[in-house]
């Protein structure tokens, strides 16, 4: 949910490049990936403005309840850090269909559900039965208080990839609309270089190991890149969250996604495409979800996988104890649905592997992910 920024236009390669140039239609052939994916996810006739996520992709909204449980105890903690306001926002970025928005609203206690206001922040038309609670919108609502979260959104910000080419220096990848297929563009922008120089070195042509291009495999068969090894620039992200953050004058921001950080850069980048719930090689005709992976630790705030975020919010995944299902079989069912789901919400090398970023707009909303004493 962001605009397209200048990401490079197409190197000048006359013997096979041309350009984006239009097709038969007027449109453009090439475009670089950033604005290939803002064409593609938000353009008129983009996946978002048409697709529901949950008929493409699970998140943790759509595992278990108890997410969304999760999510209403920060929100209660941000409200009593806040001096409990007569006023509370709950903003929901990306919201999908809604789910997070209504789940939170049916876990929190009365009084507090009263006070809250809701805000659904999606590009696509309000979903019918929607609880009429949620306002739906298409930008974040401005001068906010209270909690922001963000589940699996910046992973879809459009973005610039880089590849290192012949010349020694990162160019910007383009792709073709129609098929996916990729080629290099011109170098990359000074901006966008430092960006890689600091956060991603292996994306600026030289690897963790020190080899250069010549010593490393080639792009994969058909791509049209002369070396295996791209990155994906984050700095539209890091404007995206900082625009976000804006909106919200007291409370916390919270962004939940797949993610790495330095020291664990993927080498080969992890740009890829979702369509009806399998995984695809993404190709930017607005069939799919385009996606890619968020490097985390250039955004302000503290970092904490789910597992530990949601331990802390009481999600656990404790079986429970079979003298419960002597005294009561129901009870012992229900309490071991829960625990099995928690289980999946927080299982090492899946859900709890997602990182949450937990950027403070007040200091008393610092330390809300910490353990806290249900005696």
């Amino acid at each position: 949910m962001t605009s397209p920024t200048d990401s490079g236009g197409p190197e000048q390669h006359p013997e096979r490049d041309r350009g984006p140039g239009p097709d038969e239609a007027g449109g453009p052939v090439w475009l670089p990936w950033q604005d290939a994916m803002e064409r593609a996810l938000y353009g008129p006739a983009g996946f978002f403005r048409r697709e529901r996520p949950a008929d493409h992709f699970r998140t943790s909204v759509h595992a278990s309840p108890l997410f969304a449980g999760a999510v209403a105890e920060l929100l209660a903690r941000v409200d009593a850090a806040l001096g409990r306001p007569a006023r509370l926002d709950f903003v929901d970025m990306a919201a999908g269909a809604g789910e997070l928005a209504a789940g939170v609203l049916a876990a929190l206690a009365p009084g507090l559900a009263a006070r809250v206001r809701v805000h659904a922040v999606e590009r696509s038309p309000r979903p019918p039965g929607l609880d009429p609670r949620v306002t739906w919108t298409a930008d974040p609502p401005r001068h906010t208080h209270g909690l922001l979260f963000a589940n699996e959104w910046l992973d879809n910000v459009p973005l610039p990839v880089a590849s290192p080419a012949p010349d020694g220096h990162p160019h910007y990848v383009e792709v073709r609309l129609a098929d996916g297929g990729e080629r290099l563009g011109r170098r990359v922008e000074a901006a966008d270089a430092l960006w890689l120089e600091r956060w991603w070195p292996s994306g600026a042509g030289t690897g963790a190991d020190g080899r250069p291009a010549a010593d490393l495999p080639p792009g994969p068969p058909g791509t049209g890149l002369p070396d295996a090894r791209r990155a994906e620039i984050g700095r539209t992200r890091e404007a995206a969250w900082q625009r976000t953050l804006a909106t919200l004058d007291a409370g916390l921001a919270v962004a939940v996604d797949y993610g790495h950080t330095a020291g664990a850069r993927p080498p080969f980048g992890t740009l890829t495409g979702y369509r009806g719930g399998r995984q695809a090689a993404p190709v930017p005709d607005g069939s799919m979800d385009l996606t890619a992976h968020v490097a985390m630790d250039t955004l302000p705030g503290t970092l904490t996988t789910q597992r530990e975020a949601l331990h802390a919010l009481g999600v656990q995944g404790h079986r429970p104890p079979l003298a419960l299902a002597a005294r009561d079989a129901s009870a012992y069912v229900r309490a071991l649905a829960a625990a099995t789901e928690a289980a999946e919400l927080t299982a090492r090398g899946a859900l709890g592997d997602f990182l949450w970023l937990a950027t403070p707009v007040s200091a008393s909303c610092a330390d809300l992910l910490a353990p806290r004493s249900r005696g």
